[in-house]
């Protein structure tokens, strides 16, 4: 990754399979819109998951936290914002905020882990880190 681009964002209609009776979203679609807008992030800074994965890297996501304050219903269109915070040799911090025009939905926080294709913890090569040389 030559440049890098820390902040993304995505915009999704809440389709009917991801609401509950009521026509609002279930809480546990929300981890999923994030990642959406994690990985296109990945994808602008010129590398996909797949390729990441055909290299042997990859990132599992050690820590999730969300804060509910207000529901998206069926057929919004909602804007899911993500961005970097913190980039070390082995973990990524991101924080989001997903939100229906300018009323906030959600924040929310992960910490992803690289490992091996075993599962152990690696460094991350230093080109995905927007370092040369690796």
């Amino acid at each position: 990754m030559p440049h890098s681009i820390d902040t993304h964002q995505i915009d999704v209609r809440v389709r009917y399979p991801e609401c509950d009776a009521q026509s609002v979203a279930h809480h546990s679609i929300y981890p999923i819109w994030m990642e959406i807008a994690r990985t296109e992030m990945l994808r602008e800074n010129g590398l996909s998951y797949r390729q990441c994965e055909e290299r042997g890297v990859f990132f599992v996501v050690v820590r999730m936290e969300l804060k509910y304050r207000r529901p998206a219903r069926y057929d919004d269109i909602i804007t899911v914002h993500v961005k970097c915070t913190s980039k070390g040799r082995i973990k990524l911090e991101h924080t989001y905020e997903i939100k229906r025009g300018d009323e906030l939905l959600v924040e929310a926080a992960t910490t992803l882990a690289c490992v091996d294709r075993t599962g152990r913890p690696m460094a991350m090569p230093d080109d995905f880190l927007g370092r040369e040389g690796a």
